[in-house]
């Protein structure tokens, strides 16, 4: 008489560039999950994990105590990412119940292979950041530099190009956890750099360009979502930066200060927001309706040349006098009259045009970058003298 056979355990490991996920139990393929705080901060959102010994088994994973996270009411709603070859990131079944156990997401899924990743979204490793700066660096007319050091030691990467007078700023990840934001920057990287593209022809011969794809390599390598290494929150340091707590942004300020910002783009991502949409700098001291009225209009235009974006859903806009100038959009239009803005892209998916296979993906991030810069050269060639 044979034996029963035993079926062994998955394997959890998040001891990887981004992971973050901490496991408090597994039986079989079921397993129990929390996610831990960024370090020296309260918020806690992002997850990236992978399992071995998966193949062709039904995957339970059932992450606790969210009602306490960052942004509870990112999980309604939301679908988990998931790979089998880190290249193609699909979504898992998923669902939230915010009275089980703190708060559950309970993900499920069966792999065809014995070793798949999940992930809050499409992860956008250092690794990744380090060939998207190469590549772009050894194009034609690109000029690669470091503006500073994170406290960790990793350089933060400054990518310049173009010959024009308008000084255009292109910078993300400002919060790590917003991965979309770096996907975002390939796209707009890979346009710019191509010869043969005329869209970048055009807007390098109008534009000098800078662009820093990742403002925060260390809360991006430690698996953070929304601080860096001290457990800063680096878009609210914009006002008063210091080597001691936001190096990131006190070097970034400083090369603006030096080139000065005609036009600046701040990638980021909302957790509970199913749209792709852009804030402004309302409620800033040196408003007006002309300076207001540029942003408006650039917004017009993306959304007239994109279903992937619209102006219906958004944040609200600040009162006459009361926007935080700690936050750059504010403080670069405050600082140097800039149009600048914020671009916010859903963890989710965009409702308003779903993708039931990916939600919102890293291939829609890149084509969302080229309708930016489209709409950027639209914008320089309509404004009035």
């Amino acid at each position: 008489m044979n034996a029963p056979q035993t079926v062994s355990p998955i394997r959890i490991d998040a001891q990887f560039d981004s992971g973050n996920i901490e496991v408090l139990s597994i039986d079989g393929a079921t397993a129990r999950l929390g996610i831990p705080r960024d370090h020296m901060s309260e918020f806690r959102q992002w997850f990236h994990f992978r399992v071995v010994g998966a193949k062709g088994r039904e995957l339970t994973f059932k992450i606790v105590d969210l009602a306490t996270s960052a942004y509870p009411e990112g999980w309604p709603g939301y679908r988990a990412c998931v790979s089998e070859d880190r290249d193609y990131w699909g979504r898992a079944d998923t669902t939230y119940d915010k009275d089980a156990d703190g708060g559950t997401l309970t993900i499920t899924y069966t792999p065809a292979s014995d070793i798949a990743w999940f992930a809050y979204f499409a992860p956008y490793s250092m690794e990744r950041h380090h060939d998207l700066v190469a590549e772009a660096a050894a194009s034609e007319g690109v000029s690669c530099r470091s503006l500073g050091t994170t406290l960790d030691g990793q350089a933060i990467d400054c990518l310049e190009m173009g010959e024009g007078e308008t000084q255009v700023w292109l910078y993300a990840r400002q919060h790590p956890g917003e991965s979309m934001a770096e996907w975002w920057m390939e796209g707009a990287l890979e346009c710019l750099t191509d010869p043969a593209d005329p869209l970048a022809r055009a807007l390098r011969q109008r534009c000098s360009f800078h662009v820093v794809p990742n403002c925060n390599p260390d809360g991006s390598r430690r698996g953070h979502l929304r601080t860096n290494a001290v457990g800063t929150n680096l878009n609210r340091e914009w006002h008063e930066p210091t080597p001691e707590k936001s190096p990131e942004v006190l070097a970034i300020r400083n090369a603006m200060d030096a080139t000065g910002v005609d036009f600046a783009m701040d990638v980021h991502g909302d957790e509970a927001i199913a749209a792709n949409f852009l804030a402004g700098y309302e409620g800033i001291p040196s408003w007006t309706d002309e300076l207001g009225a540029k942003f408006y209009r650039f917004e017009q235009i993306l959304a007239r040349r994109t279903p992937d974006f619209q102006t219906a859903k958004g944040y609200a806009k600040s009162a006459p006098g009361t926007a935080n100038l700690s936050m750059s959009t504010n403080q670069l239009a405050e600082r140097f009259g800039a149009t600048a803005m914020t671009l916010e892209m859903p963890f989710k998916d965009n409702d308003d045009l779903p993708d039931a296979a990916q939600g919102w993906s890293p291939e829609r991030c890149k084509l969302l970058a080229r309708d930016c810069l489209a709409s950027l050269l639209e914008w320089l060639e309509t404004a009035k003298d």
